[in-house]
């Protein structure tokens, strides 16, 4: 979810390189005065004084003229924005997405001026068809999701309050307990520092018995020399116990700490994540490929807002 009349030059009005008055010069009371000359030079004063307050008026007319602005445009309530990104890989609360392979990412989103928002964005997936067997296939390769909320701001305080609904499209066995994810959320920031919740109205990414299921993050976007941003963020999520699994086995602890640089256009980021969760044989992050879901890695990504 970022954004993108006329002035005329003032030509300045003026008397130009003023050329010395010939009559400027003559003395009154000349040895040889006439009522005729007199005369002539009265007129030829009087018309020079007329062209020199002419000449002076202009200036004023001038700058009067300019001093009238083109009527400002009225801004727009509405604005749209959109996004596109390639990952190396994907990762969501610390945990793969894509079992270590990269992500083509994008979305749109609207805002308006009063605070409200809508928006949608969507992924390629590989955690549900990678649980695939033939005797229960699984047909999922994409995440969407939508969200819509209301931000505001009092003094340096922001705040935003929204619903975002995940959505696998996919075809999956009988029985089979969906992902999709219907999550409510509050966010608060202050200065560089985001605190947010997310709440589960129904049970998260397919978990059984998850609902009430809960995310906390923390995030700081910290301004760096030469136009770098350090991203510091620590995350908790917390999962319900179940039938085989406690608590602990499915809640675990987050982190992540980079830098984005926006270049030739484009924001490019180079993060580490890692976590604490649960990936060892037979436990709850290990996939089907024997791999630990929540590991540590690099990653790097290049988005382009527009």
């Amino acid at each position: 979810m970022g954004d993108f009349g006329g002035f005329r030059g003032a030509k300045t009005a003026g008397t130009g390189n003023a050329e010395e008055d010939p009559y400027r010069g003559a003395r009154w009371g000349s040895a040889f005065p006439t009522i005729q000359t007199e005369s002539i030079d009265m007129k030829r004063l009087i018309a020079v004084a007329g062209f020199t307050a002419l000449i002076s008026a202009l200036p004023t007319f001038s700058a009067a003229q300019d001093k009238k602005e083109e009527p400002k445009k009225e801004e727009s309530p509405h604005t749209f924005t959109g996004n596109f990104t390639l990952a190396s890989e994907y990762r969501y609360r610390g945990i793969a997405q894509t079992n270590s392979k990269p992500a083509v990412q994008g979305g749109f989103d609207y805002s308006h001026s009063s605070g409200f928002y809508v928006g949608t964005w969507a992924s390629n997936v590989s955690w549900l068809s990678d649980a695939s067997t033939s005797s229960a296939p699984i047909s999922s390769s994409l995440e969407w999701d939508f969200y819509g909320g209301y931000k505001g701001t009092v003094g340096d305080f922001g705040y935003d309050v929204g619903v975002l609904q995940y959505w696998y499209p996919g075809k999956y066995p009988s029985g089979f307990n969906k992902p999709d994810t219907f999550e409510g959320y509050v966010a608060g920031t202050w200065k560089m520092l985001t605190l947010k919740y997310s709440y589960a109205f129904t049970d998260l990414f397919g978990a059984t018995d998850s609902k009430g299921a809960g995310y906390t993050d923390l995030t700081g976007n910290f301004e760096l020399p030469e136009g770098f941003t350090l991203v510091a963020h620590v995350g908790y999520q917390y999962i319900p116990g179940t039938t085989g699994y406690s608590k602990s086995d499915r809640s675990y602890t987050d982190w992540k700490l980079g830098v984005t640089k926006e270049w030739v256009g484009l924001t490019f980021g180079l993060f580490y994540l890692d976590t604490n969760a649960k990936g060892d044989s037979g436990q709850f992050y290990r996939n089907a490929y024997n791999k630990d879901l929540g590991r540590s890695t690099a990653l790097f990504s290049v988005t382009k807002t527009f």
